[in-house]
């Protein structure tokens, strides 16, 4: 994205309405193949040899709190005696259980159980292309608008912490920090986004750049 593009993303003074129309009539799964999370989509193919064939199915809240002035990305911190992803800044979510009606149905219920988030404070806008993690599940994110003001009632046991990153601040390339990861026999070049104290990386952090990749289109 050139920075002129970039900057007209940002100060885009209806962005509410940006992200409705980019995202409606998605479904869950939509864009083909699924995304290697916190790759380009044009190298998922490359890697995808080193992901289990038969992933478990998941999905994960992307809650955009719309308060007056700005939106904001509600995010949690894991637990640190988690055996997946114990300490990671992560969305809302976890694994589809048989009893749920689907990748919606699995979000809600899990960023109840795991921040007290009620299903009536969610309006669900779409969805961002499913992502492939490492640890070897299939994510759907489910993109939403959550009521501001809500008092949370956390599952210490699962999140040890929920907090907001402006939205503004999570689209801007200039907060994307590139690195080196190794994964398999080579290397790729991944991004963090680095916010106060703490670091968004991994599967929450590509899936925020498919985000701002999808807005920018």
């Amino acid at each position: 994205m050139n920075a002129a593009r970039a900057l007209h993303l940002l100060e885009t003074p209806d962005l509410r309405r940006l992200i409705r129309e980019r995202f409606a009539g998605t479904h869950p799964g939509h864009g083909g193949d699924p995304w290697l999370a916190g790759l380009p989509p044009e190298l998922t193919a490359t890697f995808r040899h080193l992901l289990p064939a038969a992933p478990t199915a998941a999905a994960v809240l992307v809650p955009l709190v719309d308060h007056d002035d700005e939106l904001r990305v509600l995010l949690t911190e894991r637990a640190a005696d988690l055996r997946h992803h114990a300490g990671q800044i992560s969305f809302p979510g976890g694994r589809i259980e048989p009893s749920d009606d689907g990748a919606v149905a699995a979000a809600l219920r899990e960023a109840h159980e795991e921040i007290g988030l009620p299903a009536d404070a969610v309006e669900v806008v779409g969805y961002l292309p499913d992502h492939l993690i490492v640890s070897g599940f299939r994510v759907t994110p489910v993109v939403s608008f959550v009521r501001p003001g809500l008092e949370l009632k956390l599952d210490t046991t699962e999140v040890s912490s929920a907090f907001e990153v402006p939205l503004r601040f999570l689209l801007d390339p200039a907060n994307h920090k590139a690195r080196r990861r190794k994964l398999g026999e080579g290397e790729i070049e991944v991004y963090d986004i680095p916010f106060g104290e703490r670091n968004i990386w991994g599967a929450t952090a590509g899936m925020l750049l498919t985000l701002q990749r999808l807005l920018r289109e």
